[in-house]
C-alpha cells in the first residue's frame, strides 16, 4: 500500500464518481479503477459499492475514509512543518549576550524574534562574558552570541552589528557628577569598579589601555562579571567605571552617566558557528541586522 492509494481513494470517496475523480486527479479512469481495486484486495474489504448508475461508500468504506483523511492530513502537516524547520521558521534558538547589550538591543531583538518567528522557541542565557559565550558556542549550548570582539576561534564567524562609545559612570554624590563631560584623567585618583580582568572581559582591557594612554593605571577596587552588579556598586559609592553607552538604559538610582574624553568606541558583534542543520540562526541574524540598523 502506498500513499497514492489513499489519496486516490479519498478523491473517489468524495466525488462518488470515477470519471470526475479521475479528472480531479489528472489521470485516466481505468488506472484509477484498477488502483482502487488493488487497495480493496490488499485490505480484503469492499470500500465502494459500484453499480451501473452510482458509486456508494460501504459502511467499511465510510470508516476507512475517516481514518484516511486523518492520515493524509497528518502527512501534509508533517511536510509543512519539515519545510518550515528547513527554512529556519521553526526550531529552537539559544542566545547568549554581554551585559551592556542586555538592557538595550537585546530586549528589542527578543521581542522581534517572538513576533516575526513565532515558531522558534527562543531561550536566553543572560549576561555572559565573551570567553564564556565562546565556550558555550563551541559546546553547542548556545547557537548565537552577542559579544565584544576580538574573537580568536577559527570556527566562529563574527559580524559587527553596532559600534558603542564608552562613557563614564560615577556616583551621583561624586564631586564631578555635575559636569557635562569628563576627561579620563579626571578619574585618576578614583577607585574603579570594572568587569573581570585576566582576559575575561574585552572592556576591562580597553579601559585599562585607555587609562594607560592617559598616564595612569586604574586602581581597581572591585571586579564583577555582571554589568548590573557593576552599576549597583557604583551607585553605592564603591568606585567609578567606564562602560559602553547602552549601559545607561539600566535605570538604577544613584549614578550619573557622563560622556568621557578621549572618545573611544567598541563594537558589539554577533558570533555563531555555521551549521547547515541550524537554519534558524540565519533567520535570527536577519532580524538582528534590521534591529541593530534601527
Amino acid at each position: 500500500m502506498e500513499l497514492r492509494h489513499l489519496r486516490y481513494f479519498r478523491v473517489v470517496a468524495e466525488e462518488l464518481h470515477f470519471r470526475r475523480a479521475a479528472e480531479r486527479l489528472h489521470i485516466a479512469q481505468p488506472p484509477l479503477s484498477a488502483q482502487i481495486r488493488q487497495l480493496e484486495e490488499e485490505l480484503g474489504v469492499e470500500l465502494l459499492a459500484r453499480s451501473t448508475r452510482r458509486v456508494e461508500l460501504t459502511p467499511a468504506g465510510r470508516v476507512y475514509l475517516d481514518r484516511v483523511r486523518e492520515i493524509l492530513d497528518a502527512v501534509d502537516v508533517a511536510g509543512e512543518q519539515a519545510q518550515r524547520v528547513a527554512d529556519g521558521l521553526e526550531g529552537t534558538l539559544s542566545i547568549g549576550c554581554v551585559g551592556s547589550a542586555t538592557y538595550s538591543l537585546f530586549p528589542r531583538l527578543v521581542r522581534a524574534l517572538r513576533d516575526e518567528l513565532p515558531g522558534v522557541d527562543v531561550s536566553v542565557r543572560g549576561e555572559m562574558l565573551a570567553p564564556d559565550q565562546l565556550t558555550a558556542l563551541e559546546a553547542g549550548e548556545i547557537q548565537l552570541a552577542l559579544l565584544r570582539p576580538p574573537v580568536t576561534s577559527s570556527r566562529v564567524v563574527v559580524e559587527s552589528v553596532r559600534h558603542d562609545r564608552l562613557i563614564a559612570l560615577v556616583p551621583d554624590s561624586h564631586p564631578l557628577a555635575g559636569r557635562r563631560e569628563l576627561d579620563i584623567t579626571d578619574l585618576r585618583d578614583d577607585e574603579f569598579v570594572m568587569h573581570a580582568g585576566h582576559g575575561r572581559s574585552v572592556i576591562n582591557g580597553l579601559v585599562s589601555r585607555m587609562c594607560a594612554e592617559a598616564g595612569f593605571a586604574p586602581r581597581i577596587r572591585h571586579e564583577v562579571t555582571e554589568t548590573s552588579t557593576l552599576v549597583t556598586l557604583v551607585a553605592a559609592g564603591l568606585g567609578v567605571s567606564v562602560v559602553p553607552e547602552p549601559t545607561s538604559a539600566l535605570d538604577i538610582a544613584g549614578v550619573r552617566y557622563l560622556p568621557v574624553q578621549p572618545e573611544i568606541g567598541i563594537d558589539l558583534a554577533a558570533a555563531w558557528i555555521p551549521d547547515p542543520a541550524a537554519p534558524v540562526v540565519e533567520q535570527a541574524l536577519q532580524v538582528l541586522r534590521r534591529i541593530a540598523a534601527e
